[in-house]
Formats: structure tokens, C-alpha cells, sequence
């Protein structure tokens, strides 16, 4: 008669539930709960995974027995051994003089490391199940690393919005969803000449300054960067968990913020003998269309709408108007912030004359 085997609650959940677990935070609680309960007397466990990131390296789970809880540490560092990670190490070192440590996915080439830390030395019993719990642990160790892999570059390449969308199934064309918010449209001055005049690599270096001050300073606001469009920016901050008026402040505030970042730049640049960069941005409030629109088998997430309209003509009176910032009469409506009036203005292609305002210096 054929002896059949008993998995541990540990090895249980790896072979039936560790598959759907969503993140390696879950992960490393679920699993380190259920070796407490089969007897092992951990203090504490890490687990590590390589990110495809373009600036993180690793991402590190840190869990403590006394407060059942997980932080995360992120590795910024770029290293010729992914597998050094000392933030895991350190921290199970500190937690227990007993220390397992096993390369579940494959080896030290991927960066992947689950770790163990107790008070005392652990027993030949327990070392033995964790050493099968890292080889349990493979597969859906990968299975989270590629998965976490899709998402980032998903998120990298299509924006936060976007990529929820593609994970979420949605790969037709689709009318999209209604989106109310306020609209920032940016875009740098003077890019064609720049480009002209310019090496392509150096324009490149300033092309990635720029937004690195624009985009930053967004995300910073609690906004969303949903298009770089050449050398413009098309950014939101929607209404919905906040109103329209923090809404709208949040999006001058994040402009403010783009402005000294840029000054600071060019501080930089003139200390290299080349010349400062200039940009125009345009504030509105109003609702867009964010869909999938293209061919059948080529789709892009785009938007669309009158207030995208109004927004990206609105930044086109930023240089005869002579100003870096230019707020639509709704947007103004909204905001907290003092404006400055600068009258009615007709847009190409808008049908009504547009009340623009300026930021106060």
C-alpha cells in the first residue's frame, strides 16, 4: 500500500494558494504565519526579488514575528552581484543568532533570496523544512517575479492609468472611461532649434532634464503623467478622491515645483557654457476621454475631447501673452490660489473667446 505524504500547513500553502498571491508582501506574512504554526520558532524572515525597474534593482520583504508585519526596502544600487543584498542580511542578522538563507528561484544570478532568522540555532527538523520550503517556493516565486516583471514595465512604458487597463484584459478598442480633472499641458521652448543646433545625444540629455522636472513634479503633486507627446507633457490630477479645488491646487503647486527644478537646471547648464531651457504650461479643468483608440492589432491609450483641446491651445498663448503659466477662467474658478486676470482670448479651433488668468509672481 502506497504511503501517502503530509504536507506541512507551510508546504500546503505553497503548492495550493501561493500561486495567487498577489505581492511579496502577502507572500512572506502568509508563509512565515504558517511556519510559525508548524512549530518553527522564527523572529523574523526576507525575501528578495530582482526588479526590471529603470531605477530600482531589488525589492526586499522584511517581516518581524513580534509585529506580524512587513516593510519594504528598495535597492537602488546597481551591483555586478545582484545576489549581495545586504539590507536582507543584515536585518535577519540582527533578529537571531540562527540563520537560514536559500536561493528559491533559480540561484544568486536572479537576485532572489528567502531568508530565515531565529532565536536560537534551528534543529536539524527545521532546517530540513525550510530547505523544502525554498524548493517549494520556486515556482511561485517566479511565477510573482514575472508577473511583478509585466507590471513594471507595463507601468514604465504606459503610464500608472494605462497599464491597469492592458493587466486588467482590456486589449480591444474601447470607447474608454469619462475622466474629471484638472489637465496640465506643458511643452519646452525652443526644441526645434534645439535640435537643429544640437548633437541628437545632447539633446536627448536635455529632453530627459526636462522631464525629469516636469513629470516629477507632477507625480510629487499626486498627479499622473498620461502622455509625453515630443517635448510636451500631457499630466492630470483627478477629481475623485479629492476635489476639484485640491485638484486644482495640487496642479499649480506641481508647476511651482516644475519652475524651480527648471531655474535650478539652468543654473547647472550655465556653468557648462549651454544655453537655459524654457517651457509653457496650461492649466484647465474639464472632463477627457482616456480610451483605446488605433487599428485592430496596433492600439494606443490616448486622450481626447474638448477640454484636451482647450488645454493644449491654452498653452499656445503662453509666449505672446508672455507668461510661463496660463490658467483657463474654470480652472481659476475652482482653485484657491490667487490669479492674476488677463482677459478674454480667442483659441484656434475653440468656438468661445477663453477668460485666461496667470499665477501670481
Amino acid at each position: 500500500m502506497m504511503a501517502v505524504m503530509r504536507l506541512t500547513s507551510a508546504l500546503s500553502f505553497l503548492v495550493d494558494e501561493a500561486i495567487d498571491v498577489p505581492d511579496g508582501d502577502a507572500f512572506l506574512t502568509t508563509l512565515a504565519a504558517r511556519l510559525v504554526s508548524d512549530g518553527v520558532a522564527l523572529t523574523g524572515g526576507a525575501l528578495t526579488q530582482a526588479a526590471p525597474h529603470p531605477v530600482i534593482e531589488r525589492r526586499t520583504w522584511l517581516w518581524r514575528a513580534d509585529t506580524g508585519r512587513v516593510i519594504e526596502a528598495l535597492d537602488l544600487a546597481r551591483s555586478a552581484d545582484p545576489a549581495q543584498n545586504h539590507v536582507a542580511r543584515n536585518w535577519l542578522d540582527g533578529l537571531g543568532t540562527g540563520v537560514i538563507q536559500e536561493d528559491p528561484a533559480g540561484g544568486p544570478s536572479d537576485g532572489a533570496m528567502l531568508g530565515w532568522a531565529a532565536s536560537r540555532p534551528f534543529s536539524g527538523a527545521e532546517s530540513e523544512l525550510l530547505r523544502e520550503v525554498a524548493r517549494f517556493a520556486a515556482a511561485p516565486l517566479a511565477l510573482l517575479a514575472a508577473r511583478s516583471t509585466l507590471a513594471t514595465l507595463l507601468t514604465t512604458y504606459l503610464g500608472r492609468r494605462s497599464a491597469a487597463q492592458v493587466l486588467a484584459g482590456r486589449s480591444r478598442r474601447e470607447p474608454g472611461e469619462i475622466i474629471r480633472a484638472a489637465l496640465l499641458y506643458a511643452d519646452l521652448r525652443g526644441f526645434t532649434e534645439l535640435s537643429e543646433a544640437t548633437e541628437a545625444r545632447e539633446v536627448i540629455v536635455a529632453l530627459d532634464a526636462w522631464f525629469d522636472r516636469i513629470a516629477g513634479a507632477v507625480h510629487a503633486f499626486g498627479g499622473e503623467v498620461l502622455k509625453f507627446i515630443g517635448d510636451g507633457v500631457l499630466a492630470i490630477f483627478p477629481v475623485g478622491e479629492r476635489n476639484a479645488a485640491a485638484a486644482c491646487d495640487a496642479a499649480l503647486r506641481a508647476v511651482a515645483a516644475a519652475r524651480a527644478g527648471m531655474d535650478h537646471l539652468n543654473r547647472a547648464r550655465a556653468t557648462q557654457d549651454v544655453a537655459p531651457l524654457s517651457f509653457g504650461t496650461a492649466l484647465h479643468l474639464g472632463e477627457m476621454l482616456w480610451g483605446n483608440i488605433g487599428t485592430a492589432d496596433r492600439l494606443d491609450f490616448t486622450a481626447i475631447g474638448p477640454a484636451v483641446n482647450l488645454v493644449s491651445r491654452l498653452e499656445g498663448l503662453c509666449r505672446p501673452l508672455g507668461q510661463t503659466v496660463l490658467v483657463s477662467g474654470t480652472f481659476a474658478a475652482e482653485t484657491t490660489q490667487l490669479l492674476i486676470p488677463l482677459g478674454e482670448h480667442g483659441l484656434r479651433g475653440i468656438a468661445a473667446p477663453c477668460a485666461v488668468f496667470a499665477p501670481q509672481p
